[in-house]
């Protein structure tokens, strides 16, 4: 799937929860999507002109003057269905964390263990963050039909963070076996 259809499918699939302007698109993206998924002004703004020339979306007169709220209209809700049902394509890894471990023995061990002490750190930091997102929904969205849907992604997120956690606690005690003088060559 091409970036602009993923772009797409964000700005639709926003949309189809309520109509709003696009800096509230934005954050929402930013805020509810940004565990899995981000989109910038620079994407979103051309998409939703694209999605209005198309009659995916319409505009109307928001409530300050100048601001617009945009609004699925049911061609928009069948694009969004097209592109739900596309194929996911799967993209190649890139961990820049991971690159360095490769090549730990010119780094050294105690740099690796820096490294993997702050992946950590900020594994727990997303993991207090997902508890206090599951908290928040369910107060909120309490009886919603989107709320499953929400605590499902939330759910991978948290299931993420804890393998970071058990990896790099794992990876730790390995590197706990090797000489510290071994740092680098």
């Amino acid at each position: 799937m091409a970036r602009r259809d993923q772009t797409e499918m964000a700005v639709l699939g926003a949309l189809s929860i309520q109509p709003m302007t696009a800096y509230a698109l934005r954050e929402a993206i930013r805020e509810v999507l940004g565990h899995f998924w981000s989109e910038s002004f620079g994407q979103i703004y051309p998409t939703l002109n694209a999605l209005e020339k198309e009659g995916h979306v319409q505009r109307q007169e928001g409530p300050r003057a100048g601001s617009s709220i945009f609004q699925l209209t049911g061609s928009g809700l069948a694009r969004l269905r097209d592109l739900l049902n596309e194929p996911i394509k799967a993209v190649p890894p890139r961990n820049g964390l991971l690159l360095r471990l490769f090549f730990g023995r010119q780094l050294g061990v105690s740099r690796c263990r820096e490294l993997l002490q702050e992946a950590k750190a900020d594994a727990e930091r997303r993991l207090a963050e997902y508890d206090a997102l599951v908290r928040t929904v369910s107060e909120e969205d309490r009886g919603s039909p989107h709320l499953p849907y929400t605590l499902m992604t939330v759910s991978a997120g948290r299931h993420g963070a804890e393998a970071a956690i058990a990896w790099a606690e794992e990876a730790l005690a390995l590197l706990d076996t090797l000489p510290e003088n071994g740092d680098s060559p």
